[in-house]
C-alpha cells in the first residue's frame, strides 16, 4: 500500500489501524473512495484479528466500507457489507440500537440509489420506526430518516407528499436543531429542489436563497454545502431558459468547488458536466461535446467507467449528438450508455429508462417509426413498473408515443394513450 505499507499495519497495534482508518476517512471525504476502501481493508483486517469480528471497531469498519461501494456506486457490493455489518449489529447490540438501526438506514439509502423506491421506503419505514422508539420523534436521527423518506416521493414524483414530510422534518430540526443548524438548512434547500420540480420556478429560488443566506452564515461561503446550493440556482436559471445566469451561477460554483474540493472532485465534475448542458441548450454543441469530455475524463478516472456519474455523461455525449443531428453517433453512445446501466443499475433504474426513452426519440427522428415504437412501448413499460403511470418522466413517454402513432396515422392508438395520459390521477396513499 502507498499511502499506509503493509508492513506497518502488520505491526498488529490498534493505534495504527485507527490511523488507517482515520487516513480512509480524509480520502473519503476528498472523494478518493478506491484509496479509502483500500485502508478500511487492512483495518478490517487488523482489527478481526485483535479484536473479533463483532467487536464495535470491527463493526464500524464494515459499515464503512459499505458506505464506501455505495459512494463507488457499486450497489450490490455495498448491500452485502451492510448486511454484514447488520447480521452482526443485531446479534451484538439487538434490532433496536442506534447503530443497528444507522444501518437499516443506509440500505434504504441504497435501494434509492438502486431505483427500487418502495423498497427504499419500507426500509426507511422500519429505521423510522426503530428510531422513534428508541431515541424520540424529534431526534436528530429520526428526522434525517425523515428527510430522506421525503427525497425518495420527491422521486417518484409525488411532489406533494414529498413537501408534507419535509415540512414535518423541517419542524422538527428547527426545533431540535435551530434554524441555522446545518441540516435544517439542507431541508430548506431540499424544499426549494421539489418546488423547482413542480415548476414554480420563482418560488424555488426564494427557499434556494433562504438557504444560502443561513449556510453562508452558518458555515462559510466555499463550504461544499454552500457551493452545492449556489450549484442548485443555476439549475433553476437554466430550466427557466435564463442561460447566462445559469453560466454564471454555475462558474461561482465552479471556482468555489475547484478551490474547496479540487478539480477532479465528483462535486466539481457535475457542476462542469451542467455547464456542458448549458451549453448544449444554448445550441453550442462543439463547447457542449468539449466541456462533456472533460467531465467523462474526470469521472472515469475518480469513479470508474461503469460508476453511474461517468455513464450519465457518456448519455449527455449521446444527448448532444442527437441535437446535431448525428443520430447514428447519438445511437452508439446511447448503446453504450444502456449496456452499462443495465449492468450497474439494472434494467428497470430510472437512468436505464430514461436511455431506453432516448433512443425511442432518435428512432423516431431517423424516421425509423417501427423501431421507435418498439422502443417507446419498452421505455413505457419500464417507467410504468418502475415509477408509476403518473409520474412526469412516464408521462413524457406517453407524450412521445402519442405522438409517433398520429404522425404514422394510427388514430385509434393514439387517442387511446390520449385517454390514459390526461384521465384522473392515481390516488395515492
Amino acid at each position: 500500500m502507498k499511502h499506509m505499507p503493509s508492513q506497518y499495519l502488520a505491526l498488529g497495534t490498534t493505534k495504527i489501524w485507527g490511523e488507517a482508518c482515520t487516513l480512509g476517512d480524509i480520502f473519503w471525504r476528498h472523494g478518493r473512495y478506491k484509496q479509502a476502501v483500500e485502508l478500511y481493508e487492512c483495518a478490517l483486517a487488523g482489527y478481526e484479528k485483535a479484536l473479533g469480528v463483532d467487536h464495535p471497531r470491527t463493526l464500524t469498519t464494515v459499515h464503512n466500507m459499505a458506505v464506501m461501494f455505495d459512494n463507488q456506486g457499486q450497489y450490490e457490493k455495498a448491500l452485502q457489507w451492510y448486511e454484514r455489518a447488520l447480521a452482526r449489529y443485531e446479534k451484538t447490540f439487538g434490532v433496536d440500537h442506534p447503530h443497528t438501526l444507522t444501518t437499516v438506514h443506509c440500505m434504504a439509502a441504497v435501494f434509492d440509489n438502486q431505483g427500487q423506491y418502495a423498497k427504499s421506503l419500507e426500509w426507511y419505514e422500519r429505521a423510522l420506526a426503530g428510531r422513534e422508539k428508541a431515541l424520540r420523534v424529534d431526534h436528530p436521527h429520526t428526522l434525517t430518516t425523515v428527510h430522506s423518506m421525503a427525497l425518495v416521493f420527491d422521486k417518484q414524483g409525488q411532489y406533494e407528499k414529498a413537501l408534507e414530510w419535509y415540512t414535518r422534518a423541517l419542524a422538527g430540526r428547527e426545533k431540535a436543531l435551530g434554524v441555522d443548524h446545518p441540516h435544517t438548512l439542507n431541508t430548506i434547500h431540499n424544499m426549494a429542489f421539489v418546488f423547482g420540480h413542480q415548476g414554480q420556478y420563482e418560488k424555488a429560488l426564494e427557499w434556494y436563497e433562504r438557504a444560502l443566506a443561513g449556510m453562508k452564515k452558518a458555515l462559510g461561503v466555499d463550504h461544499p454545502d454552500t457551493l452545492n446550493t449556489v450549484h442548485n440556482m443555476a439549475i433553476v436559471f437554466d430550466h427557466q431558459g435564463q442561460y447566462e445566469k445559469a453560466l454564471e451561477w454555475y462558474e461561482r460554483a465552479l471556482a468555489g468547488q475547484e478551490k474547496a474540493l479540487g478539480v477532479g472532485h465528483p462535486d466539481t465534475l457535475t457542476t462542469v458536466h451542467n455547464m456542458a448542458l448549458v451549453f448544449g441548450n444554448q445550441g453550442h454543441y462543439e463547447k457542449a461535446l468539449e466541456w462533456n469530455e472533460r467531465v467523462l475524463a474526470g469521472y472515469e478516472k475518480a469513479l470508474g467507467i461503469d460508476h453511474p456519474h461517468t455513464l450519465t455523461a457518456v448519455h449527455s455525449m449521446a444527448s448532444v449528438f442527437d441535437k446535431q443531428g448525428q443520430c447514428e453517433k447519438a445511437l452508439e453512445w446511447y448503446e453504450r450508455a444502456l449496456a452499462e446501466y443495465k449492468k450497474a443499475l439494472g434494467v428497470d433504474h430510472p437512468n436505464t429508462l430514461s436511455t431506453v426513452n432516448n433512443m425511442a426519440f432518435a428512432f423516431d427522428k431517423q424516421g425509423q417509426y417501427e423501431k421507435a415504437l418498439e422502443w417507446y412501448e419498452r421505455a413505457l413499460a419500464g417507467r410504468e413498473k418502475a415509477l408509476g403511470v403518473d409520474h412526469p418522466h412516464t408521462q413524457d413517454t406517453l407524450r412521445g408515443l402519442i405522438n409517433l402513432y398520429q404522425r404514422v396515422g394510427q388514430t385509434e392508438q393514439a387517442q387511446s394513450l390520449h385517454a390514459r395520459l390526461y384521465a384522473p390521477q392515481s390516488p395515492r396513499n
